[in-house]
């Protein structure tokens, strides 16, 4: 049977990716876009904007969950949740895999959110102030806790083995993929379906947001220029939502089973600025720390990597950090790096990200492309790295890092290799 990177360790390959973005409804078509430079922004239609500094948004349209779930279902779960099922039952389609000819004890669900059930939140706060609490929906609880959309993914797909939520604000998706990892490797499962989901868009999220001045405002006018990673004239995320669920399972399974293999998830690694609740350690020490960790667990030198996908969130202070701490991690090797983030074409997809990053870490690998970072436009001299300006690169990937941060200061990198037979 083969093994991991350490001794004793299975290998983790994936097998199946499925998405829901602001781009397109599925992972294959969301991907083409990215690589073409199409944005999915626009001016946002679930919020009432004349209410807002920010008017942009990233929002899944034309979205019809009864294409995944039983409409009493629907009713009854989250914008997320359906966000999640679909996602994962496109990965299980994409893997080619069927949860009833496995061992259903060993498939697992590992789906994360940052936020969880506000569409829930908002509206059954304004039942409960409208008409009263004997008006509340006893579907309110289980609708809203973070837990529900790997759940009920496990229920749709018969998945018996383990099943929990990640719950770490932007990274959530990257520590769920990582926590999948730790099963895997360990044969405590044979597959798990791992990511993040989020349906974010709407009152609750936005006050929030543009009360702490963390979304951009500046191109209102021009949508698709106003998320811009890495660009000087970034002032500030713009909200996204969806889902990216990936296939993982130890590579004896998906090689018993015929599977097609993407790439190898070889490394994990998590850690804390300890500093702030939200604002990431400019210096970029503990992120470069992490992604230190998940080189050295994956035997990884670090002129040996072929692309990294950024958290790039264009945020002044997150892209900054992220610059810093890729100087700090690769030494001399910084400038030759290959690096982009996507969040210029989808906003910030909060919980999800990490997962549909991680995503294109393992394409960009299948495919030998490198999807650009869109509307960089105006070269900052504090972030002076090759970000992939605005047009898609080719390039033989075999080895990719995906990095992640969230309020809290939570770090995370994963690392993906070409699969080695």
């Amino acid at each position: 049977m083969a093994k991991g990177t350490n001794p004793g360790l299975e290998r983790v390959v994936v097998t199946g990716i499925g998405a829901v973005t602001p781009l397109a409804l599925n992972f294959s078509d969301s991907w083409e876009a990215i690589l073409s430079g199409k944005c999915g922004l626009a001016v946002a239609t679930k919020v009432d904007v004349d209410r807002f500094p920010c008017k942009v948004a990233g929002e899944v349209r034309n979205f019809d969950p009864c294409a995944f779930l039983d409409a009493k279902l629907v009713r009854r779960s989250d914008t997320f949740t359906h966000y999640a099922v679909a996602a994962a039952k496109m990965a299980a389609a994409d893997g080619a895999i069927d949860v009833a000819t496995c061992d259903a004890g060993r498939v697992g669900v590992i789906i994360g959110s940052g936020i969880g059930g506000l569409q829930t939140i908002e509206s059954q706060s304004r039942t409960l102030h409208t008409d009263g609490p004997r008006r509340v929906s006893p579907f309110m609880i289980p609708s809203l806790i973070v837990d529900m959309a790997a759940g009920i993914t496990a229920i749709e797909l018969g998945a018996k083995g383990p099943n929990f939520a990640a719950v770490s604000a932007c990274s959530t998706g990257a520590h769920a993929i990582g926590e999948a990892l730790h099963f895997l490797r360990l044969g405590k499962a044979d597959a798990i379906f791992a990511g993040g989901a989020e349906g974010s868009v709407n009152i609750f999220s936005f006050s929030g947001f543009c009360a702490m001045r963390a979304m951009g405002s500046n191109f209102n006018g021009d949508p698709q220029r106003a998320s811009r990673p890495f660009d000087r004239k970034r002032d500030g995320f713009i909200m996204g939502e969806g889902a990216a669920v990936l296939l993982l399972e130890t590579e004896a399974h998906a090689t018993a089973r015929g599977a097609k293999i993407y790439c190898e998830l070889s490394a994990y690694a998590a850690g804390c600025d300890a500093r702030h609740i939200t604002a990431p350690d400019l210096s970029g020490e503990s992120l470069a720390a992490v992604i230190c960790q998940a080189l050295e667990e994956a035997e990884l030198a670090p002129e040996e990597v072929d692309y990294v996908n950024a958290h790039g969130t264009s945020t002044p202070y997150n892209d900054l950090c992220e610059t810093n701490a890729l100087k700090l991690a690769f030494g001399k090797f910084a400038k030759k790096l290959t690096i982009s983030s996507i969040k210029g074409a989808t906003g910030h997809m909060l919980g999800a990200a990490g997962a549909f990053e991680a995503a294109v870490c393992a394409n960009a690998i299948w495919t030998g492309k490198i999807p650009p970072t869109i509307n960089y436009e105006y070269p900052d001299p504090a972030c002076d790295l090759d970000y992939t300006p605005n047009a898609m690169l080719e390039k033989s990937v075999a080895t990719a890092i995906s990095t992640n941060l969230g309020f809290g200061g939570h770090n995370v990198a994963l690392a993906f290799r070409r699969h080695r037979r």
